[in-house]
């Protein structure tokens, strides 16, 4: 019998006021999955796959990632080039607007955006995947990160008008867009590699197991349009987005976004200034949840080399080969499903 298993209510509070963690029944403690690394290269053997979703190569598996700050106000929606991303966290920025890093590698699309401003905690999200970094615009704190080096990045405050482009279909801060071939640009310009060795993510080849949940929802508030859903698509082995009770499309293809893992993480938040801008600990680990292929199990996540991954008891748990969406959310009380 289908029922959600937490109260609205308690969504709504984002900094605090619903401190029980809920979650899934309990079920005995799994037997490890089998897990391993994809690699990019195997001495012998042909078939190459790529390294942040374990699917079969046809392109260069030594491009390098590229991290891009995504608008995502409703204003902003549909955007341009998410669909084709390998990997997108989605985190909050101020109030209950949240925004995307979204990290290309095994697909490029031929723009992305709209383009919006860094935040220090997705830089430290960006270099566990040493990715490029493009951003416009950036807050205190990410402008002394950048400033500082050690993260290779375009700003649009410094590429307006050439590297990135204002549409005319949306006012700013929503309209700016760049093309891959311009951000190949300025990597060019600024010296920074465009191939890479990756570390490949660990991915599984059995059957997950877990509570059946074909429908989940993150509510960030009680806001329609920071509200998220995952609807369970059998057919494509993984899950179609609706954001605000709209389908998650691209804007330039009308073609869906879908994603074979969802996995949804609790970490501190604390806002830090006036403006609402936060301080998120990505660092320390914690609880959370993971959905593949229909089911829902819990699992604490860890930060291993600045990505984080999901643990079962304290064995690794594999991605399904394919694309995978990372929520960092206040509480795991605004996760429902049924």
């Amino acid at each position: 019998m289908k029922r959600w298993l937490f109260a609205i209510s308690c969504a709504v509070l984002l900094l605090g006021g619903c401190t029980a963690e809920s979650g899934p029944k309990r079920t005995e403690p799994a037997k490890p999955n089998p897990v391993h690394e994809q690699s990019a290269e195997s001495p012998g053997e042909e078939k190459q796959t790529f390294p942040l979703t374990g699917l079969p190569a046809e392109g260069d598996v030594h491009q390098r990632v590229v991290g891009v700050m995504i608008n995502n106000h409703p204003k902003a929606r549909p955007q341009s080039g998410l669909r084709q991303a390998d990997i997108v966290y989605e985190v909050l920025a101020e109030g209950d607007i949240t925004r995307f890093l979204a990290l290309y590698q095994s697909e490029l699309p031929e723009r992305v955006g709209p383009v919006r401003s860094a935040r220090d905690y997705y830089i430290d999200l960006s270099d566990g995947y040493h990715a490029i970094y493009v951003c416009h615009g950036w807050s205190p704190e990410a402008r002394t990160r950048l400033e500082r080096g050690g993260t290779d990045y375009l700003n649009g405050l410094f590429y307006d008008g050439t590297l990135f482009q204002r549409v005319s279909f949306r006012k700013a801060p929503h309209n700016s867009y760049i093309t891959f071939a311009d951000i190949e640009k300025g990597a060019e310009q600024n010296g920074y590699a465009w191939t890479a060795d990756i570390a490949p993510l660990p991915f599984r080849d059995d059957e997950p197991s877990g509570e059946k949940a074909e429908t989940v929802r993150i509510i960030y508030s009680h806001r329609a349009y920071a509200q998220v859903e995952y609807r369970y698509a059998p057919e494509q082995k993984g899950y179609y987005r609706y954001s605000g009770g709209e389908q998650t499309i691209d804007y330039d293809t009308h073609d869906p976004v879908a994603v074979q893992n969802v996995m949804i993480v609790a970490a501190r938040h604390q806002v830090i200034d006036s403006y609402g801008r936060r301080d998120i600990d990505v660092t320390s680990g914690g609880k959370g949840y993971l959905l593949q292929n229909g089911v829902i199990q819990p699992i604490e996540w860890k930060n291993v080399d600045g990505r984080l991954l999901p643990y079962r008891d304290g064995v690794p748990i594999g991605f399904v080969p394919g694309k995978t969406w990372i929520h960092i959310v206040p509480e795991l009380a605004i996760v429902q499903w049924k």
